[in-house]
């Protein structure tokens, strides 16, 4: 696996209020400060993958405008998942992982004051049982808080979301030398695994998350000391069994820049995670921590990002036959 790290990271200014802002209006800026902060042109990145939802904004195809900010001319290598973008920043990290580009832009962006939020994540749901009930993401959360409440944790049973926030972010990657040329002190991604669960809630269990337990083990987050983490915890209650299934040590700080209780512009939200948590390595403020993002109701999806300070030991030696074996023995299980 190649060596890749975080080099640049940059937000917006969260409003809760519709101020107007486009998509350009979002996005622009933010790239403009990530190229500064690295000294690239836009020319000279391999990669570009965004997040968004068109749902929210009520505009068809929303992330092209934002995507005219990047100059799509001459061509250039670009992707889109109608995700967080944490999931986009997954997809550059699997893309840089072919070796034949060295960097890559990853931005989200959503504004959240101009849609139902609720009636929209409705549409997600199971459409015979669930989605014609229009239960919402507050209705679902509260099932969750209601069964950890009842399972003996000290939680409100009535969750609170944040409120509706416009507002994007934006990373960028870098390979190996390339990263150490872009940044002082690259914020290198050791760990990073998704996992989703059933969105059924009636074959899960509340008051755990198998999907958040099963990203942390594989991104290795239990391998060393967390000095911080970053979680999309969008309900108060999510935060105490984030932080069993994640394994985090009592001494772990959790959402020290707010968290989404702060500001939660959807779609962005989880890449913010990873940012802020870069950011803790970049001022060497941390040596160790963990970026975590969510999607779906009750905490189904969950990705895990694991950064690090120091490099990484390299690609671990080929496998020998017996070794492929169970390798491939592991994955079809």
């Amino acid at each position: 696996m190649r060596d890749i790290a975080v080099v640049a990271f940059a937000q917006s200014e969260h409003s809760f209020t519709d101020l107007g802002w486009t998509e350009a209006d979002l996005v622009m800026p933010l790239v403009n400060r990530v190229l500064a902060a690295t000294g690239l042109q836009r020319s000279e990145i391999g990669f570009t993958c965004s997040g968004s939802n068109d749902y929210l904004v009520g505009t068809p195809f929303s992330f092209v405008a934002a995507l005219d900010t990047i100059g799509a001319w001459p061509p250039i290598a670009e992707s889109h998942v109608e995700q967080d973008a944490a999931w986009a920043l997954y997809e550059a990290w699997v893309r840089m992982q072919h070796g034949d580009i060295d960097t890559a832009l990853v931005y989200g962006f959503g504004k959240g004051t101009v849609g139902d939020y609720g009636g929209i994540s409705s549409l997600s749901y199971d459409p015979y049982y669930v989605a014609p009930l229009m239960p919402g993401d507050v209705g679902m959360a509260g099932l969750q808080a209601r069964a950890l409440k009842d399972a003996g944790f000290d939680v409100d049973p009535d969750p609170t979301p944040p409120p509706p926030t416009d507002g994007a972010a934006a990373v960028l990657l870098a390979a190996g030398d390339v990263a150490r040329r872009l940044c002082a002190r690259p914020a290198w991604i050791t760990g990073i695994d998704h996992r989703i669960e059933a969105h059924s809630l009636g074959s899960r269990d509340l008051t755990g998350s198998a999907s958040a337990r099963q990203a942390a083990q594989h991104a290795a987050v239990g391998a060393g000391p967390v000095d911080f983490a970053e979680l999309h915890t969008r309900f108060e209650h999510e935060e105490p069994l984030l932080r069993r299934e994640l394994g985090l040590a009592e001494q772990a700080v959790v959402n020290a820049s707010g968290g989404p209780r702060k500001a939660d512009p959807i779609m962005a939200t989880g890449l913010i995670r990873i940012g802020e948590a870069a950011a803790r390595i970049h001022d060497g403020s941390a040596r160790r921590v963990v970026a975590h993002a969510a999607a779906g109701p009750c905490l189904q999806h969950n990705l895990v990002c694991v950064l690090e300070a120091a490099e990484p030991a390299g690609p671990a030696e080929p496998a020998g036959p017996a070794d492929a074996v169970r390798t491939a023995e592991a994955g079809e299980d």
